[in-house]
Parts: structure tokens; C-alpha cells; sequence
């Protein structure tokens, strides 16, 4: 069970995947995304956990809104939604991907010391996602990842997929001494990986570090589910946004009601309120994480 009532709340505003023929709400520029950072934490988000994007060719065809580890990109990004947090009074803790996959590995990492984000992504092992294509996180760009934060001091979000993801997390943390306890960060439903249901994520929950504060997310379909099932359980933190799930809804006749980032936050305070709990501020959030706020927000 968490150890305070505040919930923390994390909003991944647009991935690496989510294209705007899926959901024209999702965002691709880096003024877009500040804008819609600026909006969820607004909305009760704490936390924003920021991919960029950039137009690119590919394969001889101009791709709109690529998936990209441009540092300009990430760099433009932080200053745009620091500058605006600072001009509208908002604070916000930043997370910035390090997934890259088909990246050299510098171009993974190199955001981080130029940026000095508060928290990133860590991901601990290589799988097969959604069966269709390898998402590469060798030992060799692990092992780099985990001194960069320990040189930072960047707070890793390890992303767990499985069981076995944990046993990794915790390879990295004792070997280059990443401060404990960890922050577990579920993502559930992706397919090669422990699917979305209430009985899973009960047992990895079972299976957490000592001390480790957690957060879930459900790809997909079993998105409300892990929410209520996170809720349930205690979690630290639930997270939400288009990187994940575009489907809000649907009409009565089956159709789709397309989500925007500030309506699954807004569900998902609304959730934990009806649930007991307190909504944490990017202040609280600090406080429970141990995060250490380098470039000041708002």
C-alpha cells in the first residue's frame, strides 16, 4: 500500500507511436506539447513524461511527426514548458524517454545531461512488442543509462513489462548504486508482455522491492481497468495520456469518442478522488520520489 494518501499523477503526452490519424489530439511540435503539459498539470498531472517528434523521411516518403531522439527537439521542448510553467504559475516535474530502439546509444542519453530532467525512463530489458518489432534495451545501453543517472542525479522510472523485469531493475540499481528505493513504473497489456488484468498486476505488486513506490498504466483496452485495480491496490501513482490509450469512450453506436491528454487526467483525479485519495501537487510528488528539482518550475 502506499505510504501517503497523495496520488501521483503522470500524463505521457504523445509516445513514439500514436500518430494523428489515430487521434488528431495527439501532439507532435514541441510548442504542442508544452502546451498540452501546461494543460494536465493544470488538470491534476504532476508529472509529464515527454517523447519528441520530428518530420522525417522515410523509406523515400516524408513522415509527419516521426518518432525521433532529436536532442534540438527535446531541447526546444524543456525550454518552451519551462519558459510557459514560469509565465502561468505551474509546476510540473519533467520525465524524458530514453527509449530509442533504433538509436546509437549517445543519442539515448545525451538529452539528459544537457537538459538535467528531474526523472527518465528506464527500461531494463529487450522484448518483442506487440510481437511485431524488438524493443532494444541491451545490457551494453542499460549499463550506460544507469551511470548517467547517478551522475545527473535522475530519478530512473523503471518501466516493468514482466516479472523477470524486476529482478533487472534491481541488477541496476545495486550494481552502479541507483539510490533506493526504486520507483516501479507497470505498463500492462502490451502484447510479449504480462497482459492487462487485475490478478497480474496483483502478483507483481507481491513481487516489489522493498520500499519501492509504483505506478501503473494499462495499454489499450485494459486501461480503466488498471486504474481501478492500481487504486485498489495502493498505488503511488496511475499513468495516463495518448502514448497509451486514445480511446476515451464509445457512443452508444459503437463508435469512438477520441481522448485528448486533459480528459484522461481529468478522469483519472475524478477516479482517485472517488477512491479516498488526494491528488499529489509536482511538489508532493517530489517528496515522495526524492526527486531533486534542478531547473525551477513556475
Amino acid at each position: 500500500m502506499s505510504k501517503t494518501n497523495k496520488l501521483i499523477i503522470s500524463a505521457c503526452l504523445c509516445g513514439a507511436g500514436t500518430k494523428k490519424s489515430q487521434a488528431p489530439t495527439v501532439p507532435y511540435t514541441p510548442e504542442e506539447i508544452s502546451d498540452q503539459a501546461i494543460a494536465c498539470a493544470k488538470a491534476g498531472a504532476a508529472i509529464v513524461h515527454i517523447h519528441v517528434r520530428e518530420d522525417k523521411v522515410v523509406d523515400g516518403k516524408m513522415e509527419i511527426g516521426y518518432k525521433s531522439m532529436s536532442l534540438e527537439k527535446f531541447t526546444e521542448t524543456c525550454q518552451l514548458l519551462r519558459r510557459k510553467c514560469k509565465e502561468q504559475g505551474v509546476d510540473v516535474c519533467i520525465n524524458l524517454t530514453t527509449s530509442g530502439g533504433e538509436y546509437e546509444d549517445y543519442k539515448r542519453l545525451q538529452h539528459l545531461g544537457a537538459l538535467q530532467p528531474e526523472m527518465c525512463s528506464f527500461d531494463p530489458n529487450t522484448l518483442n512488442w506487440s510481437n511485431s518489432y524488438i524493443f532494444e534495451n541491451s545490457p551494453r545501453f542499460l549499463n550506460q543509462l544507469a551511470q548517467e543517472v547517478v551522475k545527473y542525479d535522475i530519478k530512473p522510472e523503471f518501466e516493468v513489462f514482466d516479472t523477470g523485469h524486476i529482478d533487472s531493475v534491481m541488477y541496476y540499481v545495486n550494481k552502479w548504486g541507483i539510490p533506493k528505493p526504486p520507483h516501479i513504473q507497470f505498463i500492462m497489456g502490451v502484447g510479449g508482455s504480462m497482459q492487462g488484468t487485475t490478478e497480474n498486476l496483483a502478483f507483481l505488486v507481491g513481487k516489489l522491492p522493498e520500499g519501492a513506490t509504483w505506478s501503473v498504466s494499462g495499454i489499450g483496452k485494459c486501461h480503466m481497468e488498471m486504474m481501478l485495480a492500481g487504486l485498489a491496490l495502493g498505488a503511488d501513482g496511475l499513468r495516463v495520456g495518448l502514448e497509451d490509450n486514445i480511446i476515451y469512450s464509445r457512443n452508444p453506436d459503437g463508435s469512438k469518442v477520441i481522448a485528448t491528454n486533459v480528459m484522461l487526467v481529468e478522469r483519472a483525479v475524478e477516479l482517485a478522488k472517488l477512491a479516498g485519495r488526494e491528488i499529489a501537487t509536482a511538489a508532493e510528488a517530489r517528496e515522495i520520489l526524492g526527486l531533486t528539482q534542478k531547473v525551477p518550475m513556475g
